[in-house]
């Protein structure tokens, strides 16, 4: 018995050899393939920022959040024969910053009374559509931007094919291609017209 003893021991040695010799090249195979994933995965992000297409993220992190500048609502008779429309309207402001919305309150009595004499010429079968509506919108943005020392188009721009939705409708614009304009776009929280 002491010869097979001797003998299986070197066998088992072999085959414990054997099995940390595969375990061994398993783990560096799958060494080598994660850090290709990684490479390839970061390889791509990199080769996306150089060609002039930063990142999502990091054009969201440059982003600015705007400042809403609440404007109290208005009643405002409408140019309807007889006199007997009106609409309620609250506006707010889109604005690049705080400082613009110091700005635009130093101007607010001109800007309220600019905005009463616009919606004044209007009739109710107009604001009641969605174009009268967005034609409104662009004539207050103007009337807002106007003290501030800024000329806005009196026709709004045409969004892009890319701005469109999917369903082909068009979207008002987001935003006013003046990047130099501070006053972003007028929104309206309340539209009734009686």
């Amino acid at each position: 018995m002491s010869d097979k003893t001797p003998a299986a021991a070197p066998a088992k040695e072999k085959a414990s050899n054997k099995k940390l010799i595969v375990i061994g090249a398993i783990v560096a195979l799958l060494v080598v393939v994660g850090g290709a994933a990684a490479w390839f995965m970061l390889g791509r992000h990199s080769g996306e920022e150089e060609d002039g297409a930063p990142a999502p993220r990091k054009a969201a992190a440059a982003k600015v959040a705007p400042t809403f500048m609440p404007i109290e609502n208005m009643v405002v008779n409408l140019a309807d024969p007889g006199g007997d429309r009106f609409a309620q309207i609250g506006i707010t402001l889109e604005l690049e910053d705080a400082k613009t919305a110091e700005q635009v309150k130093q101007y607010l009595p001109a800007i309220r009374s600019a905005i009463l004499l616009l919606v004044s010429q209007r009739t109710a079968e107009e604001l009641l559509t969605r174009e009268g509506k967005e034609k409104l919108a662009t004539d207050i943005l103007r009337e807002v931007s106007r003290p501030l020392g800024f000329r806005v188009p009196k026709k709004p721009r045409k969004p892009a094919p890319e701005e469109l939705e999917e369903d082909g409708a068009e979207e008002p614009p987001a935003r006013s291609r003046q990047s130099q304009n501070p006053v972003r776009q007028v929104l309206f929280s309340s539209f009734i017209i009686q």
